[in-house]
């Protein structure tokens, strides 16, 4: 594993998860911008759908399915990155020295180092999308934030929780996301009993998340199997800077590394926390969000004070950002 030296690295550019979709997303920017448009029709076409007729008029309900919603929120982070390539020349390299993305992030953090082609990403992500969804049948599996609870004690309440009804259940911790916000994922039956234990254990606020299937957990396998080949299938050049990579929280540039570890990450948690501390650790001093929402940049503030965030989704954003980079 490269060792990156302390002190040069002062920027990374994030990339939002699914969850932070909504209906309009990307619309704007389409409006402002010709390179955003490019985008979005290439995505299209990509997919042989009308996955942005969809992002725009809703309804909610199916873009937030996993296999809409994937590929829709890569494709607005990729248009605020095109955009801020031609109206700002604010290119990678120069512009940053990591990459980083929570979950189906990591691969718009890739598209955007170079190392997919954008109709790959859209199309890996869209059979990303469906093979999470058909993995565990509807209602079987579920997640749950514990509001409050640190790593080690929300690990003690997931094993704790499948352990019961004779360990046959899968609970365990799915993202580490910030100080109190722990993901926990698994067989629903479990899941409730984790929220049930946590509260005994004085933590009363869990929150049950609107997913329809429980992610980073071995109950992923299928999805992970499928990933596999899909990944074997597509071409992935190295990074134009490292990505710090969600289940190991280190910098990784080989392709063939980047292939295992996107595999592993259909399983493995999601190590947030971590990844923004050792960028922080490398000398970063802004992570810069690209795409819908702010919950990156919330997060980063939670994780460390220090850290400087700023969120990028609309035209406004991006004008006001490209300004204070002379």
């Amino acid at each position: 594993m490269t060792v990156f030296g302390r002190f040069d690295m002062k920027r990374a550019l994030v990339f939002p998860g699914q969850g932070s979709q909504v209906v309009g997303m990307g619309q704007a920017l389409a409006g402002a911008f010709a390179e955003a448009r490019e985008v979005f029709e290439e995505v299209d076409g990509a997919l042989s759908q009308n996955l942005t007729k969809l992002m725009w008029e809703g309804p909610a309900d199916d873009l937030k399915l996993t296999e809409n919603a994937q590929p829709a929120l890569m494709a607005v982070s990729m248009a605020v990155i095109r955009v801020l390539d031609k109206q700002g020349k604010f290119h990678l390299p120069a512009a940053a020295s990591f990459v980083a993305g929570h979950s189906l992030g990591e691969y718009s953090a890739l598209c955007a180092a170079g190392s997919f082609t954008l109709s790959d990403t859209a199309r890996l992500l869209k059979k990303r999308g469906l093979a999470m969804q058909q993995a565990v049948p509807v209602g079987l599996g579920t997640m749950a934030a514990l509001i409050g609870v640190d790593l080690p004690v929300a690990k003690e309440i997931a094993a704790a929780a499948a352990a019961q009804i004779g360990g046959g259940e899968v609970c365990t911790a799915a993202n580490d996301n910030a100080p109190g916000q722990v993901v926990i994922s698994g067989h629903t039956a479990a899941v409730d009993r984790a929220i049930a234990i946590a509260a005994e254990r004085g933590f009363k606020r869990s929150v049950k998340l609107p997913v329809s299937a429980p992610f980073h957990c071995s109950l992923m396998k299928p999805a992970a199997d499928v990933m596999r080949g899909a990944l074997g299938e597509v071409e992935i050049k190295a990074p134009s800077v490292p990505l710090v990579a969600n289940v190991t929280a280190q910098a990784v540039t080989d392709p063939a590394e980047i292939r295992e570890l996107l595999v592993d990450q259909v399983t493995g948690a999601v190590r947030w926390r971590e990844c923004v501390l050792f960028m922080k650790e490398q000398g970063v001093a802004q992570m810069v969000e690209c795409g819908a929402g702010s919950v990156l940049t919330g997060m980063a503030k939670r994780i460390d004070k220090e850290i400087m965030g700023v969120a990028l989704s609309t035209p406004e954003d991006i004008e006001a950002f490209l300004k204070t980079q002379g």
